[in-house]
């Protein structure tokens, strides 16, 4: 998908609302996050897009469209760091338009290095929530460098606003939100066994945990489940 297609997508807010709806309308709740995701792919010049929730501090894969988005998705959260990453501790959207060139290219140097070995040169990362705080982010990737329009980013915010209403909406007792639950207690019981273990705070097993998943090319949760059920005890000098 190329910028020089745009005139494929919407060219403007009221048509892109029309769209978001019908795509949505009767959907279940548990649904609707994964389809706003399926709808900025077809609105916009992106390739894939994400959505993950912000829990303490740790971000949460919601959804994804495209397996590139699966996997930088669970990158971020694996290194800490990224645009979505970034865009949640800000609470304002971070527009990486080139990953192999620039400053973007610098800013988040593992990620970046990660993002273009699989084909991804843009992320646009808007964030979930309102003043209240940021709930998270919806992440959209890009296989071409460049920037997104005016138009194309109101729309883009559009999405996001609708997302955020969508997550806000949903009922606690879904149990794919439990799952999510599950996974971030996971995470946190295998940095606390990293803690007694090494004798060092909850930042450092956070980040040697991160360390050893990303060197592994394994999730953060991943290896916290291996840490849980003594499968993988990190070292000292790790």
């Amino acid at each position: 998908m190329r910028p020089s297609e745009e005139p494929r997508w919407p060219p403007d807010r009221e048509r892109a609302a029309e769209v978001i709806e019908a795509q949505v309308r009767g959907s279940p709740p548990g649904e609707v996050p994964g389809l706003l995701c399926e709808t900025a792919v077809r609105l916009l010049p992106v390739t894939g897009a994400s959505a993950s929730l912000r829990v303490e501090g740790v971000p949460v894969r919601l959804c994804a469209r495209g397996d590139r988005a699966t996997y930088l998705a669970e990158l971020q959260a694996t290194l800490g760091d990224g645009p979505c990453v970034s865009a949640a501790e800000s609470g304002a959207a971070v527009l990486a338009c080139d990953l192999a060139a620039g400053a973007d290219a610098g800013r988040w140097p593992v990620f970046a290095q990660q993002a273009t070995a699989v084909g991804v040169r843009a992320v646009y990362a808007l964030p979930l929530g309102g003043d209240a705080g940021c709930l998270g982010t919806l992440d959209l990737y890009r296989d071409t460098p460049g920037a997104l329009t005016g138009p194309q980013l109101r729309t883009a915010r559009l999405v996001a606003g609708v997302m955020t209403v969508a997550v806000m909406a949903l009922p606690r007792e879904e149990t794919w939100l439990d799952e999510l639950a599950g996974d971030h207690d996971e995470v946190y019981r295998a940095v606390g066994m990293i803690m007694a273990q090494l004798g060092v705070g909850a930042d450092e097993a956070l980040a040697r945990l991160r360390a050893d998943a990303f060197a592994r090319g394994r999730t953060a949760h991943d290896v916290a489940r291996d840490v849980l059920s003594h499968r993988r005890r990190l070292d000292r000098d790790h």
